[in-house]
């Protein structure tokens, strides 16, 4: 088993008043070249976003895009007709394919919105751009792992263009989970959303990550109350 520790500080940084996010990975002007990707598992941004302020329309191609509200309301607005709302217990998804323009903007103007945008390299170029959005609310559970995303569309969750596997899960304190891989010579990528726990002797605290590849399972022992989102994908 191999593994690789992204501490919640280390990550870069970037504020620019209106927006404070930090990026586990490479992104606008923080370089890190031992920190470009973890596989396909590209862009991992925690981003916090001032009331009525966000991202003006640009474009975007062949990559996957997902978005995770964490508190207040993201408005999206793309160029497929798409224009809507998602709020923290939903996800959203869009293939950017052949080339999609979006905008992104705090639906609120007192209350800032944070949430995660995750990139994910996908296993199909040029695709008919697409755009998805779901609650979890029918499909959570407590004290274990439940699936938000998968490669088929028929699956729990929305679906993207890569064999990748994305679980949430909100531990109580001393709750002991396993997770077993979806796909031989997959990785997986742990993101403590809140909480502090253990993986397989490695402890992890807030907004800290952590690779593990090279094995089939891994064991997740919460040390406090915990939410915690996993990422697996095919190993680049």
């Amino acid at each position: 088993m191999k593994t690789i520790l992204h501490k919640a500080a280390s990550r870069g940084h970037t504020n620019l008043g209106w927006l404070d996010s930090h990026h586990t990975f490479s992104f606008g002007s923080y370089y890190n070249p031992e920190r470009i990707h973890f596989g396909a598992l590209r862009v991992l941004n925690d981003d916090s976003v001032a009331g009525g302020k966000g991202f003006d329309t640009h474009p975007h191609d062949n990559m996957e895009i997902v978005s995770i509200p964490l508190s207040g309301e993201l408005k999206h607005k793309d160029s497929t007709g798409n224009q809507t709302v998602i709020k923290e217990g939903e996800v959203q998804v869009m293939s950017a394919g052949t080339g999609i323009f979006h905008s992104e903007y705090n639906n609120l103007t007192e209350t800032e919105v944070k949430f995660l945008q995750i990139w994910v390299i996908p296993n199909k170029k040029n695709v008919t751009p697409r755009y998805g959005q779901i609650s979890l609310k029918p499909i959570q559970q407590e004290n274990t792992f439940y699936q938000i995303l998968s490669p088929n569309e028929d699956d729990q969750g929305v679906w993207i263009y890569q064999e990748a596997w994305f679980h949430l899960g909100s531990l109580d304190t001393g709750t002991s989970a396993n997770y077993n891989f979806k796909q031989e010579g997959n990785g997986l990528y742990i993101f403590m959303l809140d909480g502090e726990a253990d993986v397989d002797g490695q402890h992890l605290e807030k907004k800290d990550g952590y690779g593990i590849w090279e094995t089939d399972k891994v064991t997740i022992n919460s040390t406090s109350k915990a939410r915690i989102l996993l990422m697996e994908v095919p190993m680049y």
